[in-house]
């Protein structure tokens, strides 16, 4: 198999590598509950898909009336979800696969997500994902998070690629603005598949409305590489 030009891939993590979305609920669910609020439910936590866990603790804080600063919530979630993170993070089986396709094709890879820097480190390492993806970037790292271009900018500035000969993976909205924004091509897989018709996928170079159900790896590798579009 041969290497593929000067493609690299900047995957999001939460979501779109992995389902730690479960994770962040119940931390969140956890960490709000010891705060006053009992009754956050799934359904309130896919509002907040997609957004750092920086940017959230400080909504929770405004739309809750929260006593606890921003910074005690967030390191509160981080704890927690630490925790789960380690032992009970779900790999999407064809995301590995692609993963493993594009290393055996010697594609540089990186990791650009929302979450903090040890959480990146604990999913990655707990999953065996951190053998093949090296190069991470936290939105702890850059001025802005997502919707902001920041996070990817600076992944394709690690990986020495310009951010035309970058395709970035992602499941919520605003990491697909953000890739956009970024000047790269994105390849949507809605953790929501509600939300697949969010006007914030519309600039998505290739949309699968039904997420990882409809997401395999020889498609996407073929959709990079290949002549023919995704079929």
């Amino acid at each position: 198999m041969s290497t593929p030009g000067t493609l690299s891939v900047i995957f999001d993590l939460d979501g779109t590598l992995v389902d730690s979305e479960p994770n962040y609920y119940e931390a969140g669910r956890q960490t709000l509950a010891e705060h006053g609020v009992p009754d956050f439910t799934w359904a309130d936590h896919e509002r907040y898909v997609g957004v750092s866990t920086q940017e959230t603790a400080a909504l929770w804080k405004r739309e809750y009336g929260l006593d606890a600063s921003a910074d005690e919530l967030l390191a509160d979630i981080d704890r927690r979800y630490l925790q789960l993170a380690r032992t009970a993070t779900r790999v999407y089986p064809e995301m590995r696969k692609f993963v493993e396709l594009l290393a055996s094709a010697g594609v540089p890879m990186a990791v650009a997500s929302g979450s903090s820097p040890e959480a990146i480190g604990a999913v990655l390492a707990g999953t065996g994902l951190d053998a093949y993806l090296r190069t991470t970037v936290s939105a702890d790292e850059v001025p802005r998070g997502k919707p902001a271009p920041d996070v990817f900018l600076e992944a394709a500035r690690r990986l020495g690629a310009a951010p035309a000969d970058c395709v970035v993976l992602e499941d919520a909205v605003p990491g697909a603005a953000a890739a956009h924004a970024a000047g790269m091509r994105c390849i949507a897989v809605p953790y929501v598949p509600a939300q697949a018709g969010a006007p914030g996928f519309a600039t998505a170079d290739l949309l699968l409305p039904g997420g990882q159900a409809e997401f395999t790896a020889r498609d996407a590798y073929d959709w990079l590489v290949g002549p023919t579009p995704w079929r």
